[in-house]
């Protein structure tokens, strides 16, 4: 991104950079610029020591949370944490990828944007995982809502490039969205649809067997009947 100030990447492997230029950052102050990126209204200062060291004594988490915001006012001069009286937040001067594309999906699910000439990259970023090779407790609800939004944000797209009759794009956003959630039965029948629009029969064919199969395999359960309905549709009676 050509982005000149400060701007923290969390759907890869953590980076905070300033006009590209990579900084240090300390585990402890890695973490709670992580955290505080993803409160929206910030956190309290006993909260925020008590959800990032939760096996600590509250006095350890406490002094732990201290040197987390010393590193982090130590980094390269940057102004990352912002502090009033027991409230903590990050920095609005810090740009966050996250924050960026989740206003990108927002604009997708809501039909206002435009369909990208070159979609790759959009889909690209709604394919990225949440802090990556992270496991830290508290992320494991924000790792939920993203991968919700991303979801339905790919599956909006891929509708929008069916509509539209571009259909490499339209298969790309629904397979990146099997891949978050494989189990979710909306992106497979897009997909499915997608192939019977493209006239290729065979494969929305094997589209739903193949999916047909890992829910019996997996779960014990069949496709949805407007699914089989899709599939019955194609046959000679």
């Amino acid at each position: 991104m050509s982005w000149n100030g400060i701007h923290l990447e969390l759907l890869r492997p953590f980076e905070l950079l300033r006009a590209g230029r990579r900084l240090s950052v300390p585990s402890g102050a890695q973490r709670l610029l992580a955290y505080l990126a993803l409160q929206e209204d910030g956190a309290h200062r006993m909260t925020a020591a008590e959800r990032l060291w939760p096996d600590c004594t509250p006095a350890r988490a406490s002094a732990n949370l201290r040197s987390a915001l010393c590193h982090a006012r130590r980094i390269d001069s940057v102004a990352s944490i912002e502090s009033v009286g027991q409230r903590l937040s990050l920095a609005p001067s810090i740009q966050v990828d996250l924050h960026l594309v989740q206003d990108a999906a927002r604009q997708v699910i809501a039909g206002l944007s435009p369909l990208p000439a070159g979609p790759d990259h959009l889909i690209g970023d709604l394919s990225r995982e949440l802090l990556p090779g992270w496991a830290e407790e508290w992320l494991s609800l924000e790792r939920e809502r993203w991968d919700q939004t991303r979801v339905y944000a790919l599956e909006s797209l891929a509708q929008q490039f069916q509509s539209a009759d571009r259909y490499l794009p339209a298969l790309q956003a629904a397979l990146a969205a099997i891949a978050v959630d494989p189990f979710r039965e909306t992106p497979h029948r897009i997909a499915i649809e997608v192939h019977i629009d493209e006239g290729n029969i065979a494969s929305a064919v094997k589209r739903y067997q193949d999916y047909r199969a890992f829910l019996h395999r997996e779960l014990r359960v069949a496709p949805s009947q407007q699914m089989a309905q899709l599939i019955r549709d194609l046959m000679p009676t």
